[in-house]
């Protein structure tokens, strides 16, 4: 029995398709020995990944820049372990992130054609924006090396705080930690650290809202900092505006 229900999806789209609370997590709670304390990481990790969700959606949305005051409308279709990110551009850009049970692969298509991105390039900014290819993929709940640190509040509600390390040098990130949403089981907030342990970047659900009986982000804010001094050096926000057409 899954842990609670979600879809499988990447990093925003985890963020963005926040789920309902599930009865699931509150009945194995109640439950000796099932209790929080006698889940282990991957536990909750694989409830994430495996999340036994089957929404199509698709949804419109904005990246809007917080220092340039540039906006990068894109749509977001997702379609069971199929993920497609439509970014008007401009160049206008499509990437489609397909997962499986051992990872997730990513297609970028563009004006130059498409092609299967490698670890080479997750570094890789999306239009210029906060947001790279490494984070569409969510490759760090592949991880095996996690460890649940405690529980904590985001926004009020009680969460799982999870580090997980690198297993190699293939991505920005040398670790990365997640809080996980008790309730629902979705992703709260997100923080990346390089290979020095400084903090890279952060990822943190601001509000959410209903569309059509269902419930979704309607604001994440995407931070960047300087490993140097720790100083916000970019601040990205993404909007959902709607139901795509």
């Amino acid at each position: 029995m899954p842990l609670f229900s979600f879809p499988r999806t990447g990093l925003l789209a985890a963020l963005i398709l926040a789920a309902p609370p599930s009865p699931n997590v509150a009945r194995a709670e109640q439950k000796p020995p099932a209790s929080a304390n006698a889940l282990t990481a991957a536990d909750i990790l694989r409830a994430v990944r495996e999340g036994q969700g089957t929404r199509h959606d698709a949804l419109s949305g904005q990246l809007r820049d917080d220092i340039t005051d540039l906006i990068f409308p894109f749509r977001l279709v997702s379609d069971g372990p199929q993920v497609r990110y439509e970014f008007k551009g401009p160049p206008p850009t499509s990437v489609q992130v397909r997962y499986n049970e051992d990872g997730s692969e990513l297609v970028e298509t563009g004006p130059e054609g498409s092609g299967k991105l490698t670890p080479a390039t997750f570094d890789k900014h999306i239009l210029g924006s906060d947001l790279s290819y490494e984070d569409l993929a969510l490759r760090f709940l592949y991880w095996t090396n996690a460890v649940i640190e405690g529980e904590e509040r985001i926004t009020t509600r009680p969460a799982w705080r999870l580090r997980l390390t690198a297993p190699n040098h293939r991505t920005q990130y040398s670790s990365v930690v997640v809080w996980v949403d008790k309730e629902s089981g979705g992703l709260t907030q997100v923080e990346g650290f390089d290979w020095k342990g400084k903090l890279l970047k952060r990822f943190k659900v601001v509000s959410v809202q209903k569309i059509s009986g269902k419930t979704y982000l309607k604001e994440m804010r995407i931070e960047g900092f300087d490993p140097g001094d720790g100083h916000t050096r970019s601040r990205t926000y993404l909007d959902i505006t709607g139901l795509a057409k």
